[in-house]
């Protein structure tokens, strides 16, 4: 990042929002407020940016995962919408009445899904066999 490019987004943003992006991110981005999703999370659009990084995620949580994103904000986020969901007519015309609440993935936590298991084990573990004693 040129230093000419790092000042102007403190000087937009704050020193505190720039800290704050540098350690989430890796990179101090300012632009535009699309709009926020049910999970707070806020997307911004910046078209001075590098082509294919105008478009990104502020997560509301500092442990984020990709799997808090909504689907139709990952839809605009990888450009394959072009209006935001926020602005979108198409999306905020209709009800959404098969539309689930978005869950996190938690696979490799004691949330994950495991299903209920009926065969039977095709190894089994060693078991010894003590035999008696004769003297």
């Amino acid at each position: 990042m040129s230093l000419a490019r790092t000042i102007n987004h403190i000087r937009n943003g704050g020193f505190a929002k720039y800290w704050r992006d540098m350690q989430y991110i890796g990179d101090a981005k300012w632009g535009r407020m699309v709009g926020l999703d049910s999970n707070g999370n806020a997307y911004w659009e910046n078209y001075e940016e590098q082509p294919g990084r105008q478009r990104w995620v502020d997560f509301k949580q500092p442990d984020y995962d990709s799997t808090q994103i909504e689907p139709m904000w990952h839809a605009w986020l990888s450009h394959t919408r072009a209006e935001p969901p926020s602005t979108d007519p198409m999306v905020t015309k209709f009800e959404k009445p098969w539309q689930i609440p978005a869950y996190e993935n938690f696979t490799g936590t004691r949330g994950a899904y495991r299903p209920y298991n009926t065969t039977k084990p095709k190894l089994y573990a060693w078991e010894p066999k003590i035999a008696a004693r004769h003297g």
